[in-house]
């Protein structure tokens, strides 16, 4: 009992530190932007982490695995945003169609054109980020900085997808401002999309910045960061 407790408490001094780093943050911030959503990104992490978090005001999840995503959609609260931040396959939309928030992970075309078919057969339009691999790691899914406007050209005729914003996932690294040019890249990459004035196209969110790198993210204009090691702790 002691240790549920002190997880608890652990669970919600992590929050609290995390929120006032971000409070503090967007003060300071080069790119002033009110609309900032924390994402608590709750994958592997059990559901009595996750109500111990949504009783302290997070609404918005993050899950990277989409048969995760369904259990937990299934027994939470429906006033839940939950978000796809992980590589998504074509034959998975379906089963997230229906409720998923945003899906920051659109990286194809054969990808768009599936939730485009999902999206009509739920009767929803479903909001998309496009992933950008700006840091060029191999590792890592993602179009490449110059293919995106081309890309967004390319699917700008579906009727129910829309592309809201970029995400990114900077590398890993020991100092934080390390990342800043990638974070800032992608800002100025959101600027130029605007300009070219895409139909279906906007540029209303970029989810960048994790729990190692999102003040720096935060600075050069993030308005979605998902944050789950400085809540959570680390993975199982």
């Amino acid at each position: 009992m002691d240790n549920i407790k002190n997880r608890n408490i652990q669970l919600k001094e992590n929050l609290e530190m995390v929120r006032n780093e971000i409070s503090i943050a967007q003060k300071n911030a080069k790119v002033q932007d009110s609309t900032l959503t924390l994402i608590a990104v709750s994958k592997t992490k059990p559901i009595v982490d996750l109500e111990v978090v949504y009783q302290n005001g997070i609404r918005d999840f993050g899950e990277n695995k989409v048969q995760e995503m369904v259990e937990k959609y299934e027994v939470m609260p429906k006033d839940i945003r939950w978000h796809m931040i992980g590589h998504l396959q074509r034959n998975k939309v379906k089963y997230i169609a229906h409720f998923v928030e945003i899906i920051h992970s659109l990286d194809s075309f054969r990808l768009a054109e599936e939730i485009d078919k999902q999206g009509e057969k739920v009767g929803r339009i479903i909001p998309v980020l496009v992933e950008v691999n700006i840091a060029r790691e191999k590792s890592k899914y993602g179009l490449m900085e110059e293919e995106v406007i081309s890309f967004l050209k390319s699917i700008a005729q579906f009727q129910h997808l829309k592309v809201s914003g970029l995400m990114t996932s900077a590398p890993y690294v020991d100092d934080s401002e390390e990342n800043r040019v990638f974070f800032h890249k992608i800002k100025q990459l959101a600027v130029d999309i605007n300009l070219k004035n895409i139909d279906n196209i906007s540029m209303d969110f970029l989810s960048m910045g994790m729990s190692n790198d999102y003040l720096v993210a935060i600075d050069e204009g993030s308005n979605l960061v998902r944050v789950g090691t400085s809540i959570f702790g680390n993975r199982n």
